[in-house]
């Protein structure tokens, strides 16, 4: 069922960025920025967290996680040991949450306005694994040009 596969790949993401953070050697790489890019690793590992917290937590697990979006990547310095502990507890909500949509719930609309109206659950889904594998990219590339 798609519930399961997307569960998996979120999983996956999260197991990797969760290693791609720990991979820094110096934890203040983590809020550096390079040339012309703009966000900090750290500052994309806190929009990721941020961003899946509302749309799955809030919006389908009702989790009431309130989300402060301009914080995301405006906070500097959080500590890698608790960037880890927010990726895996975002990683278990999401792995409950998404695993336990039934077919039904995957083809219902999604309950707040997305990027365009009447979006399915599934497709936001879809949208959000596709946009934390995007940030995952650019963290692991920007942990490599700060080596």
């Amino acid at each position: 069922m798609l519930s399961n596969l997307l569960a998996d790949f979120y999983e996956k993401d999260i197991r990797k960025l969760i290693e791609e953070v720990n991979l820094f050697n110096n934890e203040e790489n983590l809020w550096k920025i390079e040339g012309s890019v703009k966000n900090s690793c750290g500052n994309l590992v806190l929009h990721i967290i941020g961003g899946l917290n509302h749309f799955v937590g809030t919006t389908l697990a009702h989790t009431g996680y309130i989300r402060n979006r301009d914080q995301e990547f405006s906070r500097k310095g959080v500590e890698t040991k608790e960037l880890v502990a927010q990726l895996e507890a975002l990683s278990s909500m999401i792995n409950k949450t998404v695993s336990a949509l039934t077919k039904e719930d995957m083809e219902a609309e999604f309950p707040i306005f997305f990027d365009k109206p009447k979006t399915s659950v599934s497709y936001v889904l879809v949208q959000l694994l596709l946009h934390l594998n995007y940030h995952l990219g650019q963290v692991n590339y920007l942990r490599r040009i700060l080596k």
